[in-house]
C-alpha cells in the first residue's frame, strides 16, 4: 500500500491532479465565561459572532482546572485576537476518483481520496506554521524540527468545530459565517465564505498555555447552560451533544 501511495503520490503532483487552497482571518476577540464574542470592529463594541465551547466536568486533582476553550482567549476588557482559517487540498479529485469507479478499480478510489485527505492535513499543518511565524507572526522566531512540528511543540492550537471543547458541529456554522455575514465584506472574508463550502474549518488560537483537551462526558446542568446560550431547547442540545452527555436524557426528562 505504501508503494502504491507514493506512485499514486507521485502521478498526482507530476500530472497536476490537485489543486490546494485555503484562506485565513483574524478578529478582534474577547471570552465572557464559556462564550468567546468576535467582533467586527477594533473598538470591541460591536461582536459579530460568539462562539459557545464546553467545559471540562470530571474530577480534578487539586491545582487542574477544568477547562474551556474560552479560557485561551482574554476576557472583555484585555485586547486578544482569534483567527480562523479553511483548507482543501482535495480540488480536481472528484473526475479521478470517478474515472476510477467507472473502471471498477475502488481501491485507486480510496487511495487517492486518502491521500488527499492526508495532503489537506499537511497543508493545515504548512498554513499553520506560516500562521505563527508570519501572518500573525506571534512566534517570528520559531525553528522547530519536523519531529518537532509532529509532537506539536509549537505555540498555539487549531481546533475544528466538532472538537468537543468547541461544542456541536454547528459552532463550524458561526465561524463559517464571519466569512459570509454583512458586517464584514472584506475579500479575505468573501473566501472564508468561499473555501467554507468546500472544505472543513478551524480556529487559530494563539496564548502559549493554549493546548488541545478532551471534554469528557458532562451532566445536565451543562447541557442546559449550553441550550439557554445557544438559544435551543435542551432537547436540541441533547441531540447534539449526545456522544459527551453523563446521563439518559429520557430518564432525565421523565425524572
Amino acid at each position: 500500500m505504501f508503494a502504491d501511495a507514493q506512485k499514486m503520490l507521485k502521478k498526482i503532483i507530476d500530472e497536476k491532479w490537485l489543486t490546494a487552497r485555503a484562506v485565513i482571518g483574524f478578529w478582534p476577540a474577547n471570552s465572557v465565561d464559556d462564550d468567546i464574542l468576535i467582533y467586527g470592529d477594533k473598538a470591541r463594541k460591536f461582536p459579530i459572532q460568539t462562539l459557545h465551547t464546553l467545559r471540562q466536568q470530571m474530577a480534578r486533582d487539586a491545582g487542574r482546572p477544568n477547562l474551556a476553550l474560552s479560557d485561551f482567549i482574554a476576557p472583555v476588557g484585555t485586547t486578544d485576537y482569534i483567527g480562523g482559517f479553511a483548507v482543501t487540498a482535495g480540488i480536481g479529485e472528484e473526475p479521478h476518483i470517478k474515472a476510477f469507479q467507472a473502471a471498477k478499480d475502488d481501491y485507486s478510489a480510496i487511495l487517492l481520496s486518502a491521500l488527499a485527505d492526508r495532503l489537506a492535513e499537511a497543508f493545515a499543518e504548512r498554513l499553520h506554521e506560516k500562521v505563527r511565524k508570519e501572518y500573525w507572526g506571534y512566534a517570528a522566531g520559531e525553528t522547530l524540527a519536523n519531529d518537532e512540528l509532529i509532537a506539536e511543540k509549537y505555540q498555539g492550537i487549531r481546533p475544528a468545530p466538532g472538537y468537543p471543547p468547541a461544542g456541536a458541529q454547528r459552532e463550524g456554522n458561526a465561524l463559517q459565517a464571519l466569512g459570509c455575514g454583512r458586517q464584514d465584506r472584506r475579500q479575505a472574508h468573501r473566501k472564508l465564505c468561499h473555501v467554507a463550502g468546500l472544505v472543513g474549518l478551524g480556529l487559530l488560537l494563539r496564548p502559549s498555555e493554549s493546548r488541545y483537551f478532551g471534554v469528557g462526558k458532562i451532566e445536565r446542568d451543562q447541557v442546559e447552560d449550553y441550550a439557554r446560550r445557544k438559544g435551543w431547547d435542551v432537547a436540541t442540545a441533547e441531540r447534539w451533544l449526545a456522544p459527551l452527555l453523563n446521563y439518559n436524557p429520557r430518564a432525565a426528562s421523565a425524572a
